[in-house]
């Protein structure tokens, strides 16, 4: 079993930035393919993010690559999303999940929380 808790998230302006963590428990993330998703208000959960175990590189939608940088350490078995010129429709629940790399959420696994990224323009 994998624990998931996500940190990071908060209020800002259009154009600033944010680093979303994702602290995993139990079980060693190094092991698992990992993704970011995301949930507007009113929305579907849509994929964000993703990289192998081998933290071989990224995937991306296509609206965020060149903004958004996936990547891990291992050593804090934490995930990371470091989200740059964050525009006003970035605003959502940000969620980091374990066990694929698929766009499709219900290829996952493990779920954390959430945690709330709301840009103001």
């Amino acid at each position: 079993q994998v624990q998931l808790v996500e940190s990071g998230g908060g209020l800002v302006q259009a154009g600033d930035s944010l680093r979303l963590s994702c602290a995993g428990s139990g079980r060693t993330l190094s092991n698992y393919h990992m993704g970011w998703f995301r949930q507007a208000p009113g929305k579907e959960r849509e994929f964000v993010a993703a990289n192998t175990w081998f933290n071989s590189g990224g995937y991306y939608r296509d609206d965020v690559k060149g903004r958004f940088v996936i990547s891990r350490d291992n050593v804090k078995n934490t995930l990371y999303l470091q989200m740059n010129s964050l525009k006003p429709e970035d605003t959502a629940v940000y969620y980091c999940a374990a066990g694929s790399t698929s766009t499709d959420p219900e290829q996952y696994d493990y779920w954390g929380q959430g945690t709330q990224v709301t840009v103001s323009s």
